[in-house]
């Protein structure tokens, strides 16, 4: 667009191209100095692989004896190659509130799987059987996940309708009865639905 502004303006009056060239020069100057301001998403302290996040002066004060637990609903499937976004998002939510001095013990978070997603907690054998032997990504975060008290879940009805047995399963994942089930028992403990 600016190159079209000089270009018409320089057809019209040949002095006028030296008029934006100052305008020119402080987009072009301010941008770095406005992507300085951008805060940096980093990772850690809990998943220094994934999950990152940014820190942020926030107003919303969380109380010092605070106590997370959350659930996830998982329903769409990663592309092949590809890490679920909700497993990520999961370490994301855990690496923020520790990073924000909530003591790791009291971030609990459990990933409720079903529908397409049910597939991206196949163990590598199960997985390649199913995606003409192309590996699981997602298997190293899963690991990284269960590691630090993450419960992953299958919806056992979703599962059996896919196909999937409890063989299949990547090591650690839970089979439920039904995500329904999953859901009603993780909010008797006091987890709470993430919206999204």
């Amino acid at each position: 667009m600016i190159k079209s502004v000089l270009l018409h303006s320089a057809d019209r009056q040949p002095g006028n191209l030296f008029r934006f060239l100052p305008v020119v020069l402080t987009l072009l100057l301010a941008t770095p100095a406005v992507a300085q301001d951008i805060p940096q998403f980093t990772t850690g302290p809990v998943f220094t692989d994934f999950g990152p996040v940014a820190d942020v002066d926030y107003d919303m004060t969380i109380p010092a004896d605070a106590h997370f637990r959350v659930a996830f609903d998982v329903t769409a499937q990663a592309e092949q190659g590809e890490v679920n976004r909700a497993l990520t998002s999961a370490a994301r939510f855990i690496n923020m509130h520790v990073r924000a001095g909530v003591p790791e013990e009291r971030v609990q978070v459990a990933l409720v799987i079903h529908g397409p997603a049910g597939n991206d907690v196949l163990s590598a054998e199960a997985y390649a059987a199913r995606f003409d032997g192309a590996e699981n990504a997602n298997l190293p975060v899963i690991a990284a996940l269960l590691d630090h008290g993450v419960q992953i879940i299958i919806c056992g009805q979703s599962a059996t309708g896919m196909g999937i047995a409890k063989a299949d399963l990547a090591p650690g994942v839970q089979m439920a009865l039904s995500a329904m089930t999953a859901h009603a028992l993780l909010q008797q403990q006091g987890y709470t639905l993430n919206p999204f």
